[in-house]
């Protein structure tokens, strides 16, 4: 009687996982499908007749093969879940549950990319053995892309229409650290608009937003490498942050940009030239212990308050006497 019973409480179960709404699959001891439910089967795709006691479940998800998180918990390979997944969180309660999420290819739904939030338990024996694990998905892929929209917005100026301060801090810490991590050089760009108070004082504030603009996008459209920044530092100052690149090469993007800005013939009756021209000043480091990404900021300033000085309308490198060990030529 209790064999039936017992029995009777296993296909319950079973048929309840596969009607459940959630997608769902289960993986035996030995990474094969048991379960694989009908929600799963729309997410994916796959029909389970395909899946069921094979080991083929990634593809599912991937257009390579690789472990999903089931298989990692079933293999005792937990540390190599940071290393898979977007974000990942061990639950911390003792089970031995994780959550995790990431972008999957959906190589069986055409066109499609989701974005899922993945949680991953496992399923004990009577004497405390691992005979199985639970996968379940959940498709965040328009609150994540909502999510996307949000954070470029939070990183773009509403003015200028590029990277804002605080993206251009984010930036260069991040390829401050790359190039210091891959012993690369890295350069700064600091452009200023000459007389720009003039300008507004003359033309008023409408025209002077539309002057930002317009060297915003002609900055935008000479800065060719996908890695390279051009960001609004605050007021008429703008950064390019150029990883990769020593002071050679930044110099000759600087000539280019201060041309570039000239042919826009922007009239300025306040400048000696009579149109609107900036002012640029270039530093370039390669990382080390000994420096840090202040003294690049600090260094290009230095250069754009020299070309400033010397006349504006021109270009100004850190000079020899003032660089460091961690300065390029």
């Amino acid at each position: 009687m209790r064999g039936n019973r017992t029995e009777s409480d296993r296909s319950f179960a079973i048929k309840l996982m596969r009607d459940l709404v959630v997608p769902t699959f289960v993986l035996d001891a030995d990474c094969n499908v048991l379960i694989w439910n009908r929600a799963c089967e729309r997410l994916t795709g796959v029909p389970a007749k395909e899946l069921i006691g094979t080991r083929d479940h990634w593809r599912a998800f991937y257009d390579v093969p690789r472990p999903c998180l089931a298989d990692l918990v079933l293999q005792g390979r937990t540390s190599e879940i940071a290393a898979l997944y977007a974000t990942s969180v061990d639950v911390g309660d003792g089970t031995h549950a994780f959550h995790v999420e990431n972008w999957c290819v959906m190589p069986h739904v055409v066109g499609t990319e989701y974005y899922l939030a993945i949680d991953a338990g496992p399923i004990y024996g009577t004497e405390g053995q691992l005979i199985a694990v639970v996968e379940t998905l959940r498709d965040m892929t328009d609150q994540k892309r909502a999510q996307i929209a949000l954070e470029r917005l939070a990183a773009i100026g509403g003015l200028t229409g590029i990277a804002n301060r605080r993206s251009f801090d984010e930036t260069l810490a991040n390829e401050w650290l790359r190039a210091q991590r891959e012993k690369l050089p890295i350069s700064l760009l600091m452009v200023d608009v000459d007389h720009f108070k003039l300008f507004n004082d003359t033309y008023g504030h409408q025209m002077g937003d539309d002057c930002l603009r317009r060297i915003a996008q002609c900055m935008s459209a000479i800065v060719y490498r996908p890695g390279d920044t051009v960001a609004r530092y605050g007021g008429e100052e703008f950064v390019l942050v150029l990883p990769s690149s020593n002071q050679d090469g930044a110099l000759i993007v600087a000539d280019r940009v201060r041309d570039a800005v000239a042919r826009l013939a922007m009239p300025h009756s306040g400048s000696g030239l009579g149109h609107v021209t900036v002012s640029i000043g270039v530093a370039s480091r390669i990382p080390d212990k000994d420096t840090d990404r202040d003294s690049l900021v600090k260094a290009a300033d230095t250069a754009l308050y020299r070309a400033k000085h010397d006349g504006r309308d021109r270009v100004a490198a850190e000079p020899m006497a003032a660089r460091s060990d961690g300065a390029l030529p």
